[in-house]
Parts: C-alpha cells; sequence; structure tokens
C-alpha cells in the first residue's frame, strides 16, 4: 500500500518517539545519556528550523513575484500584442523609403558599352 506523506511522516516520528523513550528507560548512567542526548536534541532542532525558514522564505518569495506579473506588466502586454514589432517594422520601412530617395545613380559615359564600336583584337603569329 502507498501511505501518505503525513501518515509516513506520523510513523516515523512515533518511531523515533519509542526509540528515545527506550534509551531513557535503559541502564546506562543518566547524567552522561541527558548531556548528549539534550544536545543532539537541540542541533536536531536548530538545523529543522533554519531549513524550514529558508524553505518558508523562498516560498513566499516566490509566490510574491508571480502576484506582481500581472496582466498589466508592460513586459507581458509586449508578448501579447506585438504592437511594437510592427511599430519597428513601420519605421524600418519608413528610413529605407527615405534612404532611397537621397539615393543616386552615377554613370560613367566611358565604362558603358558600346556595341557600335570594336575592341581591338591581338593578332597572334
Amino acid at each position: 500500500l502507498a501511505l501518505s506523506n503525513a501518515t509516513a511522516l506520523n510513523l516515523l516520528l512515533s518511531k523515533l518517539l519509542q526509540g528515545c523513550l527506550e534509551q531513557t528507560n535503559s541502564s546506562a548512567p543518566p547524567q552522561a545519556r541527558s548531556a548528549s542526548g539534550s544536545l543532539e536534541i537541540i542541533y536536531v532542532l536548530l538545523m529543522l528550523g533554519l531549513f524550514g525558514f529558508f524553505t518558508v522564505g523562498v516560498m513566499v518569495t516566490n509566490l510574491r513575484a508571480r502576484r506582481l506579473e500581472g496582466p498589466r506588466d508592460p513586459f507581458h502586454t509586449y508578448i501579447a500584442t506585438d504592437a511594437w514589432h510592427q511599430k519597428d517594422r513601420q519605421h524600418f520601412q519608413a528610413k529605407l523609403m527615405e534612404s532611397y530617395k537621397l539615393c543616386c545613380v552615377l554613370e560613367n559615359q566611358l565604362a558603358v558599352e558600346q556595341p557600335g564600336t570594336k575592341i581591338p583584337e591581338e593578332k597572334s603569329s
């Protein structure tokens, strides 16, 4: 059977609690066992607390960032409408027409092909 996360966690915690209770009921000297055991528990709780604080901080930051991104966000509006692409195309076409009007062709009369004249050929000997 597949157990849910909550059930598995409850089973794990109950086994750990039973293990701790069995250790406290054992015949070891009480002073040595209580000093090292309390420091271990404090260390584990401190690590879990820091990990939980970090995890909650990341989740809250992520949720807040997603909430700030709304449909009125300029970046999403730009992607949705693609109006800037059309404006850029119109600007490019206007610049192209302007450069076309400024363009002129200079003709070199000496370099123009003249079908009436013949190019002299070398005589082969």
